[in-house]
């Protein structure tokens, strides 16, 4: 679940949390150009503490920027991917000012949900558990989804008398048309790993020993392609699913026209004369 309009301000962090330092409970690390973030708060079903999403924030803002970096997977410890936001320990609610709930929810959970969408490089989630809430928008916003067998999506703010949050509105229909979301946020019931396949929603289910083992080769595939086109690329496709068709063609011609004075344009078409595999450098 996400941030919930039970309180006014986002919870501080609970005891157990202030324990273990950020760094730990957010793993980073980059291997082969893929910057690997890795929620590792498995006690808690790695849900999101504030100061946690906001490094999660972080690390993908920086992946734009790192030319190091040329994608991302998220990924996650024990049996939950990610069971929702923190919401343990925060005040009682008291006096609310109007505004307050929709701000919380406007610089929190969609802030989390458009860093992922914006983010310049290909990113992968790798799903090892249960997604629920904003869990499962986390990884419904990634351009890839593989998910081990024993993983589940819940769509679970129907069940807290809520509406749902964190782009969720926004991503489910997109991805599955609009009576299938319908059907999953108004009744919030889990969905399997095969279940989320068949209907879209996940693009490979494997065991759950295969796991990382499939988002290393597909991250490191895309780390050795070329960087700008498929940012381009991604941010086209993002875009299509809100304009016309002449919106749509424009942004193409121009992104095109920004993507041929890459060097990885020149080396593509280069490659293609000499009759060689192509080597791009993400640049």
């Amino acid at each position: 679940m996400t941030d919930s309009p039970r309180v006014s301000r986002e919870a501080p962090e609970s005891p157990e949390t202030a324990e273990k330092s950020l760094g730990s409970l957010i793993r980073h690390t980059t291997d082969n150009a893929v910057s690997w973030i890795t929620l590792d708060r498995p006690e808690a079903m790695n849900a999101l503490t504030r100061d946690q999403r906001e490094r999660v924030i972080g690390l993908l803002t920086a992946a734009s920027a790192d030319p190091g970096v040329r994608a991302v997977v998220i990924t996650a410890t024990g049996r939950g991917f990610c069971a929702g936001a923190d919401l343990r320990g925060g005040p009682p609610a008291g006096e609310r000012v109007p505004g307050d709930v929709a701000r919380t929810i406007r610089l929190g959970a969609q802030r989390l949900i458009a860093a992922v969408l914006d983010c310049e490089k290909p990113v992968i989630a790798a799903v090892n558990g249960t997604a629920a809430g904003i869990g499962a928008h986390l990884a419904l916003a990634c351009d890839l989804v593989i998910a081990a067998e024993p993983a589940r999506f819940i769509e679970v703010f129907v069940r807290r008398g809520l509406v749902p949050d964190g782009g969720g509105a926004y991503l489910l229909p997109r991805l599955v048309g609009p009576q299938r979301a319908k059907e999953l946020m108004f009744f919030g019931d889990a969905l399997s790993a095969a279940d989320a396949e068949r209907i879209g929603l996940v693009n490979k289910v494997v065991a759950p020993d295969e796991l990382e083992k499939t988002a290393r080769a597909w991250a490191e595939r895309l780390a050795a392609g070329p960087t700008r086109a498929l940012a381009l690329t991604k941010q086209l496709v993002n875009a299509s699913l809100d304009a016309d068709r002449g919106t749509a063609f424009a942004a193409e011609a121009a992104a095109q026209e920004i993507n041929m004075t890459t060097a990885d344009a020149a080396e593509g078409v280069a490659s293609f004369v000499d009759r060689r595999t192509p080597r791009y450098e993400g640049r």
